[in-house]
């Protein structure tokens, strides 16, 4: 009784917190022009980051950013080499997620399993344990695709459909098809190298793989600057597209579904979010693992539902939209900036905002796994850019470009984020997919609202996951230490409703883009460890197999 009362008065001094914060937010959101001001102050800065991390290098007289060739090249590369694990073992993936090889876990035998002690020990061989984590591999995959499927699935597939045309869909396939190949070894490494405490609470990611990792390879040095690079950075995207730009899209469609007075009610949806997510973050992995793996089943039942009726509703239009797709991936229309290279550039960009394969994220999910063989996970891990990016958003793509059958939008002539419509008005993000979802089925953009906030909280709650975890890694592992960090996620929740369009996506892209570069260089130099994991988990799948 004691421990409950102590817990009831920490949970209540922590919602009072949130209200201290938030009540300026209600107060000043009343004066029409805080929007208007938050975005002015914050444009600048987005522009500068997209600017710099989105640097080109000129190939073939096209400009194009480092770190998409560093992505791609690293994911062909862990495709090939894995003997096309992204397909090969696609259906051991399903197998895992379903339980088939749970026994596996209680089995009486040797179990080497790298996990780290907090001290930083390298323990090799230890006894059988059972399970070693705080979610089940169901859990893990529900917490990791809610921070993927999310309104980049709607909101930057229109982005990218309305700036690249019905070409870029082709190249974000492609991307999300090699990037399961990637997602499969930053997954694996997160489970290998991660940290459990003394109370079984789960710490890992990027951040461990990057140390612990290169220090065995003897690049002690070199890892631990890129573990803080990595951390320093995953803290922004969590707060960037993580965040904000779930709460702006969000915001943006109940506004414009509801015919609201954006200026004035922007912050406000803001504080509501956050104090909704407010109330869940405080119980950490288990308590978000719990909510997103009711959340994302019904989001995505919904979504897909939803998306699969406008195109069966419309079946006559299928065959000349994919067509388009294809035809569009190589030759685009001349209102197309960047030509071939240019759709390229928009399908890869989007895709890696939406499935983040390469970027690190979601191993950070995937690292709190009740699993002793860091294998089983890489495999759970492949499903989220083929659930994320080949399903999902080529049906958000489908169901753009039939609605673009009559010219209702420009390819190719788009500002600030917002495609130029036919009456002359401008367009953007989730408002263009709901344009469609209701052209295409009348009043199903009702639905999409739903869809949209449930997209926008499950990410937002995964996203505050991914952060805590990185600002731990920097400033310890205590109470006032996570704290100051939920407080600050929460105040970013209400600015990203505050903020154009255009500033968030600068700012969105930028920061969750800029974790590929010390991701992937330590992908690369750790991959055959990964190739040692993933040796001893199907062996011991076959020895499984052979007593059955």
């Amino acid at each position: 009784m004691g421990s409950n009362h102590k817990l009831m008065n920490l949970r209540q001094k922590h919602y009072a917190f949130f209200f201290l914060v938030f009540m300026p937010f209600i107060n000043q959101a009343q004066s029409k022009g805080l929007d208007e001001q938050i975005n002015d102050a914050f444009m600048p800065f987005a522009t500068w980051w997209e600017g710099f991390i989105l640097s080109n290098i000129n190939i073939g007289g096209n400009g194009i950013p480092i770190v998409l060739i560093l992505l791609l090249s690293g994911a062909l590369f862990f495709t090939i080499y894995f003997g096309f694990v992204n397909f090969k073992h696609f259906p051991t993936a399903i197998r895992v997620v379903r339980g088939k090889y749970d026994e596996l876990e209680t089995q009486e035998q040797e179990l080497v399993t790298n996990v780290h002690q907090v001290d930083g020990d390298l323990v090799d061989t230890i006894k059988d344990e059972s399970h070693h984590g705080e979610v089940n591999h169901f859990q893990a995959l529900a917490t990791a695709v809610s921070g993927t499927v999310g309104l980049g699935n709607i909101s930057m597939v229109a982005v990218a459909i309305s700036i690249g045309g019905p070409g870029a869909t082709f190249w974000m396939i492609i991307a999300g098809i090699l990037g399961m190949s990637s997602k499969f070894v930053e997954c694996t490494l997160g489970v290998k190298y991660r940290d459990i405490d003394d109370d079984g609470n789960v710490f890992g990611g990027p951040m461990y793989y990057l140390s612990r990792g290169l220090k065995e390879r003897g690049l002690k040095k070199i890892g631990k600057f890129l573990a803080i690079t990595f951390a320093v950075l995953c803290v922004g995207a969590s707060l960037g597209g993580g965040n904000a730009f779930q709460t702006n899209q969000a915001a943006a469609q109940i506004i414009s579904r509801f015919g609201l007075d954006g200026s004035a009610t922007g912050s406000i949806i803001g504080v509501v979010f956050a104090i909704l997510v407010g109330i869940v973050i405080i119980g950490g992995i288990k308590r978000i693992a719990k909510v997103t793996e009711k959340i994302v089943p019904f989001m995505a039942v919904l979504y897909v539902a939803a998306a699969l009726f406008i195109i069966f509703s419309n079946w006559s239009f299928v065959g000349e939209a994919f067509s388009l797709i294809f035809s569009e991936a190589f030759t685009p229309r001349a209102t197309i900036t960047g030509g071939f290279v240019g759709v390229m550039i928009q399908g890869f960009r989007r895709a890696a905002f939406s499935n983040e394969a390469g970027a690190g994220s979601a191993a950070i999910a995937h690292s709190a796994v009740n699993t002793k063989y860091a294998a089983s996970e890489g495999l759970v891990g492949l499903l989220e850019p083929f659930i994320d990016t080949v399903v999902i958003c080529t049906m958000t793509a489908i169901i753009i470009i039939m609605f673009n059958m009559d010219g209702a939008f420009v390819y190719g002539d788009v500002v600030n984020g917002q495609a130029l419509m036919a009456d002359g008005s401008r367009v953007g993000g989730v408002n263009l997919t709901s344009l469609a979802f209701d052209t295409a089925i009348p009043g199903s953009s009702y639905v999409l609202v739903i869809a949209v906030c449930l997209f926008a909280f499950s990410t937002i709650l995964s996203w505050s996951y991914y952060g805590l975890q990185a600002w731990k890694y920097l400033f310890g592992r205590g109470k006032l230490i996570d704290l100051a960090y939920k407080l600050l996620f929460l105040v970013f929740t209400v600015l990203g409703a505050a903020i154009t369009l255009s500033a968030v996506i600068k700012f969105s892209d930028a920061m969750i883009l800029a974790l590929v570069f010390p991701n992937m260089i330590g992908l690369l130099l750790l991959f055959p460890k990964v190739r040692e994991e993933m040796y001893r988990y199907m062996k011991a799948i076959r020895v499984f197999k052979s007593k059955q």
